[in-house]
């Protein structure tokens, strides 16, 4: 039973747990306050939607508003405010107020609801406002106001189903040690991404043998290193793409590489597969070990995609194959670019329609830093290899807590699990975080 089937059949809901519109267990809500923003320290915090960033606040970075002390006194945050999006890309998305400076007030773009402490646990309220049931009633009315939003009517009207206080106090302590522990986790990981990108940083410059160090054109390393070109280490290929009016063309198990896959520094896959055929008739399988680049996209606005493959795969035509001869691993010929991306992306050149390109010649004469003891390139290799573990563990882990959240939350606020039924000793616990 669904949270939404609870609502429209309350005679099979649990003893004590009732249903309701949630204008029955809030305060009167209130739309945010209108004014600009400024960072000017005038004391008092003005929470804007785009301060709200993956349901994260840093007051630190929150602006400051005039206001006065009516307007300080009816829309000013407390802790346990909730203030839900009203409008834009994130209509209906809420945020949980779990702490404010002294002073905070919300914008004109977000409304704050408050619970009736006696009624209804405001993180009971937040994780309701997660489920499938809450989103089902946003969809479904969004569309009837202008710019597709919502307004304080239509979250007054959402159908509610509600447990009793110790309930809903159970519910909270156990999705909220999920929630805190996916948390960590994807910070951990986040922790361990750059503690890779510092220690990259460090083994491309000192080496991992002592030595001293001497100054060349790409910067300082080891004296038994040398720059490198990737045309003297590399055979370079182009790759294409096979004609999409020929579906067989499309349904093979060949991994084809654009640049929305380069987001890892290994691939073991990717989004689109090619049929033998189609490899042959409009691209090209790189070799595995293969470096794959992205030489034109707006991927190279930000960043610089790049990667090695673990198999054969085909790729199209914005991304370049670097095929290592043999004196370096493919592996390290990713980390020995990427650690130098920044000289790299100053290469790019910006299009007259504004596609971002690095020219194949830049290619080519781009250098690396390759030491003269591929012991110690293995030596590199493997310790990278061991921080992306980490860190890819890190992130599995968080993404199957979210899922664990996900099922929770579904479950027992529709009250398909029940709190009895669920081994509470097994909650996730969280340490101090380490990198």
């Amino acid at each position: 039973m669904s949270a939404a089937l609870a609502v429209d059949g309350a005679d099979v809901l649990s003893a004590g747990w009732v249903t309701g519109a949630l204008s029955d267990y809030i305060e009167r809500p209130e739309y945010g306050y209108t004014d600009s923003a400024s960072d000017d320290p005038t004391g008092t915090k003005f929470l804007r939607i785009t301060d709200i960033q993956e349901g994260q606040v840093d007051w630190s970075t929150v602006p400051y508003c005039e206001c006065s002390t009516d307007v300080l006194a009816s829309k000013k945050l407390m802790p346990g405010d909730l203030v839900v999006a009203r409008i834009g890309a994130t209509t209906g998305k809420s945020f949980y107020i779990e702490s404010t400076p002294a002073e905070a007030v919300f914008a004109s773009y977000l409304i704050r609801l408050r619970t009736k402490a006696d009624l209804l646990h405001p993180r009971y309220l937040y994780y309701y406002m997660q489920s499938t049931a809450y989103w089902a009633h946003v969809d479904q009315h969004k569309g009837d106001r202008l710019k597709g939003g919502v307004n304080i009517g239509v979250l007054e009207s959402l159908p509610i189903v509600v447990p009793p206080l110790p309930e809903q106090e159970r519910m909270v302590g156990l999705l909220d040690a999920v929630l805190e522990a996916a948390r960590f986790e994807a910070t951990s990981g986040a922790r361990t991404v750059e503690l890779g990108r510092a220690t990259r940083a460090e083994l491309f410059t000192r080496g991992l043998n002592g030595e001293e160090l001497k100054e060349t054109d790409i910067g300082e390393m080891p004296t038994s290193w040398s720059p490198r070109s990737i045309k003297g280490l590399c055979d370079i290929w182009s790759g294409g793409t096979p004609r999409k009016s020929d579906p067989a063309f499309w349904k093979g198990d060949v991994p084809w590489i654009s640049g929305k896959d380069l987001k890892a520094p290994v691939l073991d896959d990717a989004i689109d597969h090619l049929s033998v055929d189609g490899v042959e008739a409009g691209s090209r399988l790189a070799p595995e070990d293969a470096v794959l680049l992205l030489v034109r996209g707006m991927g190279l606005a930000k960043d610089l995609p790049v990667a090695v493959i673990s198999r054969p795969m085909a790729f199209n035509q914005d991304v370049k194959a670097l095929v290592s001869r043999g004196e370096v691993s493919g592996r390290f010929l990713r980390e020995a670019i990427y650690a130098g991306k920044d000289r790299l992306l100053h290469r790019i050149a910006r299009s007259a329609h504004g596609t971002m390109t690095l020219n194949l010649n830049d290619v080519e004469t781009f250098e690396v830093a390759c030491p003269a003891d591929p012991a110690e390139a293995d030596g590199i290799i493997a310790i990278l290899k061991a921080i992306d573990a980490k860190a890819n563990l890190h992130t599995r882990k968080a993404e199957l807590l979210a899922g664990v959240l996900n099922s929770l939350l579904e479950g027992l606020l529709g009250g398909e699990l029940r709190l009895d039924d669920l081994d509470e000793s097994a909650l996730p616990v969280v340490e101090e975080a380490t990198a």
